[in-house]
């Protein structure tokens, strides 16, 4: 049985700022106040779990999770897999991994995506999965399109899937976003442009595998997740030292 342990504080100087006005939605968003810094309570380091009988067959194969029988979604196929590791580098196995994304036109299956593109009838723009005792989880998708939005006249959102990750805690949880090598878009996002090091964009850019890619069916990419890892040890049995 594990013992129950917090986590590693989040480093405020990695991530973006909350206010970054380039970001228009960010203005409206931000805190107005100091963040406050809470202990972490038993049930945010315990749970929640997930097992295998809690999601279906196929809910990683966004081609056909959502396609009339004998069809496909349409658009670029691709694999994109990796692993969820924590800061320690270690594994974290049996987690749910959930994305969501645009269809391969650049468009969401929702009644609010006014885009042009065409919605996809065979393609629902969600899947889930769960890592295995390594980590390691996969998907089978469209790469999406990119997409206008209205943050200034001309801004574009690179191709991106979004993904959450549950971790082996709510402490762990984490939703984010990956983009796509060599996507000349994500050096003019407003909201990539957020991040100041470079490293941290570059965790967040899926690199392309050929080593997974399926010869004549799809290209892989390899997106490897990091979430806060748990402290190894107690210091003088406090959980505020490891």
């Amino acid at each position: 049985m594990k013992t129950p342990a917090e986590y590693y504080q989040r480093d405020r100087q990695w991530h973006a700022p909350a206010l970054t006005p380039e970001y228009k939605t960010s203005v409206s968003r931000a805190p107005s106040f100091p963040l406050l810094s809470l202990e972490q309570s038993a049930s945010e380091i315990t749970g929640p779990s997930f097992r295998n009988d809690d999601i279906n067959p196929g809910d990683n194969d966004l081609l056909h999770n959502y396609a009339t029988a004998g069809e496909s979604a349409i658009g670029e196929r691709i694999i994109l897999h990796g692993r969820v590791l924590d800061e320690n580098a270690r594994p974290v196995p049996h987690v749910l991994v959930e994305i969501w994304q645009a269809n391969a036109g650049g468009r969401y299956r929702h009644r609010k995506d006014g885009y042009l593109a065409p919605i996809d009838a065979n393609f629902g723009g969600c899947g889930r999965t769960l890592t295995d005792d390594q980590g390691y989880y996969v998907f089978h998708t469209v790469k999406p399109g990119a997409y206008p939005w209205r943050n200034w006249v001309n801004s574009w959102r690179p191709a991106h899937v979004h993904f959450s990750v549950f971790g082996t805690s709510f402490s762990q949880r984490l939703i984010t976003q990956c983009y796509f090598e060599g996507d000349p878009l994500i050096a003019r996002c407003p909201i990539v442009q957020t991040l100041k090091d470079p490293a941290a964009v570059d965790q967040l850019t899926a690199a392309l595998d050929m080593n997974a890619t399926i010869p004549l069916d799809s290209i892989a990419y390899r997106f490897d997740i990091v979430l806060r890892g748990r402290r190894a040890t107690y210091f003088e049995n406090r959980p505020e030292g490891g």
